[in-house]
């Protein structure tokens, strides 16, 4: 490059000089030699960050993500099952993919939905946030009511884009989700990536379907957090989250709003109010009570400052059921086509609850007649984890939109909750719904 200096009147000229010249080479080759070793540097530490085996690597991996590398699926034999599982066999009958289709709420929803004709695909993780073999029985008992459960991640875009390939769904009913309030404290990454970026990614496959899919979807009584105003009803403010659960799930309803109002997807959020009954799960107060009463064990019982109640709206799963599918039924059609909207969309948010709060204390009490074993309680100040002093479903707008009438109290459900529970841990886990 020196050749295209000019040169100067009364100086030397740069070229000619043996001297410059073999400098100039000595520079050339130093920079070389630099820019080669820097390349090494940085090309091992590449090969250190991206390559270093599982073992060298301290950090633990996230259950919530073991699924999107580990589940098999695609082949003919597969998607055989997936259309026939899906397939309708009633007259008006919807083609359905349940999300979290092994969970508690899904499988109820699942059997429900197939019951009445209608073509049923669940998807779950069956990640081990509760004892995965509980989740490996809901799923059996979906397999012998002809509902296929294909194991698969909503973040894995790939996936849900095949599923829809597959199947053109009329509905889905996400229920798949990070539940759990005082979990959030240990493994909060676990909320972020189900519920939001879940969400997220399930909504992104939802708009590019052809045809898109009505989206009915579980929020929680939980995004009412801190509001001291009862019933809770849908007018009032969520601004308040008590627990991460609840923001990710206010998120959720935000992040929902977006995609009915751009790419015109229906979406109804259902705030479901502390659903309990048989195949429950293990994390909620109502099954490890029953669970510690009989194995003689003490149970905590909380209650807020200066001795106040602490209250949660029950509501039986079968009420849950009815809610779930007369929102599925009553969905107006999404009104996007290839990820555009082509005109407003339904959007709704409602409660679904029992309108009849109990103490759990008196919770603690009709278990034990049920039971017939008395409780060891230790009655202690509700801690500061996300837990909130009371919940109260006002249910006018869901009774008078979808017809959703709650019929079962407090005893009767737990009355058939504890009959499967027996029936479940104590026969050989072949208990029946």
């Amino acid at each position: 490059m020196l050749k295209h200096i000019p040169s100067t009147p009364g100086k030397f000229k740069m070229e000619k000089s043996p001297y410059i010249h073999n400098k100039s080479r000595w520079h050339w080759h130093s920079s070389i030699m630099k820019l080669t070793f820097w390349s090494f540097i940085f090309l091992g530490l590449i090969f250190i960050f991206f390559f270093r085996s599982p073992s060298s690597n301290p950090i633990p991996q996230d259950p919530s993500r073991r699924s999107l590398r580990t589940h098999n699926w695609g082949g003919p034999a597969w998607e055989k099952r997936v259309r026939s599982s899906a397939r309708i066999r009633s007259r008006n009958g919807i083609s359905v993919l349940v999300t979290g289709a092994a969970g508690f709420v899904g499988t109820h929803v699942s059997t429900a939905l197939k019951r009445r004709g209608d073509g049923v695909l669940g998807l779950d993780n069956f990640n081990d946030y509760y004892d995965p073999s509980l989740k490996r029985a809901r799923q059996a008992l979906l397999d012998r009511t002809g509902v296929f459960v294909v194991e698969g991640d909503i973040n894995d875009s790939t996936f849900l884009r095949k599923l829809f390939e597959v199947v053109p769904f009329t509905h889905v009913m996400h229920l798949a989700a990070q539940a759990g309030v005082r979990y959030a404290m240990e493994n909060p990454s676990s909320y972020v990536h189900s519920n939001i970026a879940g969400l997220v990614s399930l909504l992104e496959a939802c708009k590019s379907a052809n045809p898109q899919p009505a989206i009915v979807w579980a929020s929680s009584s939980s995004v009412y957090g801190l509001n001291s105003k009862v019933p809770f009803s849908e007018k009032d403010r969520t601004d308040q989250p008590a627990s991460l659960y609840a923001a990710t799930k206010k998120a959720g309803e935000e992040i929902a709003h977006t995609y009915n109002h751009i790419y015109g997807l229906s979406l109804t959020a259902l705030r479901f109010f502390t659903v309990y009954g048989p195949w429950g799960r293990p994390d909620m107060a109502y099954f490890f009570f029953t669970r510690d009463i009989l194995k003689g064990k003490t149970i905590s019982i909380f209650e807020a400052a200066n001795h106040g109640t602490v209250a949660r709206d029950f509501t039986y799963i079968d009420d849950i059921v009815k809610g779930c599918l007369a929102a599925l039924d009553t969905a107006e059609k999404s009104t996007g086509s290839g990820g555009k909207k082509k005109g407003p969309a339904q959007f709704r948010v409602y409660n679904l609850g029992n309108t009849s709060p109990v103490l759990v204390s008196d919770l603690v009490s009709i278990l034990e007649r049920l039971l017939k074993v008395d409780a060891k309680r230790n009655v202690m100040k509700l801690p500061q984890n996300g837990d909130v002093r009371f919940t109260h479903a006002n249910i006018s707008l869901a009774q008078r939109e979808l017809g959703y009438k709650p019929s079962t109290d407090l005893q009767t459900g737990l009355k058939k909750f504890v009959r499967w529970y027996l029936s479940y841990y104590s026969g050989g886990k072949k208990a029946a719904g």
